[in-house]
This record gives C-alpha cells, structure tokens and sequence, in this order.
C-alpha cells in the first residue's frame, strides 16, 4: 500500500525575491515543494515580468494577511519613450513609436503633476472588472471599453536615472493599493509627447516588508538542504512591526487567553496609538485595540491560544 506523504506544519512569514517571467502562484508551487509545506499564501500579486519583495505566509500566519494595515508600495521602473503598446508595456503589441526627442528637463516637469492623489484609468489589460467582466478579457477579444478612472496616491516620483541616447529613464515609485505603474509610465510619456512603455519593473517594498526582508529560490533551496529553512522564516508578529508592544503578566496572560478584557490602568500602554502587539510570558499573543474611552484591552485576534500552545 502507498504510503500518504503528509508535508510539514510551518508557521511564519518568508519574503522571496520573486524572479522575471515567474508568477506569484509559480514562486508558491516552488516554495511548497522546497519547503515541504502545503499551505502557504501570498501577499500582493506581481505581474510576471516584475521582480521583487513577494511576502509568503506560512499556515497560521496566514491570518495575519488580512490584518495588516494598508501600506504603500514602492517600485523601481524603466521606462522607455517613443513607443506606445497595448499592454502599456514591453510585452504588448506596439500601437506608435515617435522620434520626438525627451530632455531631463521637459521630463522633470512631466513628473510634477502626477504626484500626489491623481485620477488614473486602469488598463485594458488588467484584473478591473467592468459590467460583470474582466478588462483583460475584452482587451484579448480585441475590445475596448469605457471605464471608470479611480482615485490612486502618488507619494513619492523621483527620477533616478535618464538616458537621453537611448530615451529611457528610471524612476522610483511610491504609491496606493490599485496604482498601475505601467499606466503611470505611460502617462508620462503621453506628457511629454511621444508616448512611452513599461520594460522593467522591480518592487522594493510592500506590506512594511523591503528588499533586505527577501531571499531568493536558490537561496532558500540550499537552505531547505542545508536543514536550515526554519531559521529563515520570520515570526508572525513581524507583520505588524509597525505597531507597538505591550507586555502582560503571567497572571494577565491567563486571563488575556480566557478571554478576559483587561483594564488598560494596570498595564503600561503606550501613549498613541489604539492598536498594539500582545506579548506574554515571551510569546506574541494578539493583535489588540485599546479602548481608552473605558480602558480595556479588546482582543482584534488571538494568534496564541491554549489549543494551539502545543501546535
């Protein structure tokens, strides 16, 4: 009789830096199997041609995925002028090419206006649904349609890189949830008069987690021969670093876990912030509001509890 293969139970939080031309869903096929760990999930999809920060979240930690505040993502892109695509980058269809010639100068002051809280129309070629359909779907059947601009924050446009031979420029982003940066490359290009396209996109930050967070495959496969890919993964509570800490008691801890709300008055709590991190007898225990108004300590989620002590 075969025998069932049952994978390993992890918990925690890994940040691959995810390779050009792979999906998020191929970097998790990837790591279940050089992890040995079935349930595993992603925090932020990535177009194929990008690279970077792509967070993993191993079983429980999961849960701290829908927890976390929303953040800004940063990216670093290349953009190069005179062409225009369908796909709004190098992976489209060109539409025009113009010989138009682009100085820094006229491209700084393209850059001005699209910081900040701007109106941008999503793509053809994107995951927006629009009258019970996919964009991307429509755009594959040759169509366009209208859609709706929406509201999206540009809070940091910075110019790192010009190319005036070959007009390509790189610039760094830091922007809302739903900014399309191959439509903001393309925008840039429409300021300037001669069109442009996405042909390199590499996030640096998403979740609070950067660049220096990430490993790459190769590496965490060495590490998973090596015996040492537990040491790789970060705690659960790394997602929520933002917030600050409070420390309870052993008494406060049992009555914490039994669900007890505690009075705020006899812990010493932060003086801002309403959200904090719970930590007792040297474990991460929840993620709770303080609600100053009556001084309790509310429970948002437990991520340590007597049933899964032993897990």
């Amino acid at each position: 009789m075969k025998k069932t293969h049952h994978s390993r139970q992890l918990e925690g939080i890994l940040c691959v830096d995810k390779p050009q031309d792979w999906t998020s869903f191929d970097v998790v096929a990837k790591m279940r199997g050089i992890a040995d760990c079935h349930k595993i999930g992603h925090g932020g999809t990535l177009d194929p041609m990008a690279t970077g920060v792509l967070p993993l979240f191993f079983g429980r930690s999961a849960k701290a995925m829908e927890l976390m505040p929303v953040q800004e993502k940063r990216y670093t892109a290349t953009i190069c002028f005179g062409v225009t695509t369908d796909t709004q980058d190098c992976t489209g269809n060109i539409l025009s090419t113009s010989e138009k010639a682009v100085t820094r100068e006229a491209l700084e002051a393209a850059l001005v206006p699209l910081r900040g809280t701007i109106d941008q129309l999503p793509p053809m070629y994107s995951a927006v649904w629009v009258d019970g359909q996919r964009l991307y779907k429509l755009a594959r059947a040759g169509k366009e349609v209208e859609r709706p601009t929406r509201q999206v924050t540009i809070h940091r446009l910075d110019l790192l890189e010009f190319d005036v031979e070959n007009r390509t420029c790189v610039i760094d982003v830091a922007c809302s949830k739903g900014t399309y940066i191959r439509t903001l490359c393309h925008d840039i290009g429409e300021a300037l008069g001669c069109g442009g396209m996405l042909t390199a996109l590499r996030r640096t930050e998403t979740l609070g987690f950067t660049a220096a967070d990430c490993h790459t495959l190769k590496e965490l496969k060495a590490a998973s021969e090596a015996g040492r890919f537990e040491e790789l993964l970060m705690p659960v509570d790394a997602a929520f670093r933002q917030y600050k800490s409070i420390f309870l008691s052993p008494k406060q801890t049992k009555m914490f876990l039994d669900g007890i709300r505690l009075d705020t008055n006899r812990i010493k709590i932060p003086a801002e912030g309403d959200t904090v991190r719970v930590y007792g007898e040297n474990r991460f225990l929840a993620l709770a509001h303080i609600e100053r108004s009556i001084a309790e300590l509310q429970i948002i989620k437990l991520f340590y509890t007597k049933e899964n002590a032993n897990c």
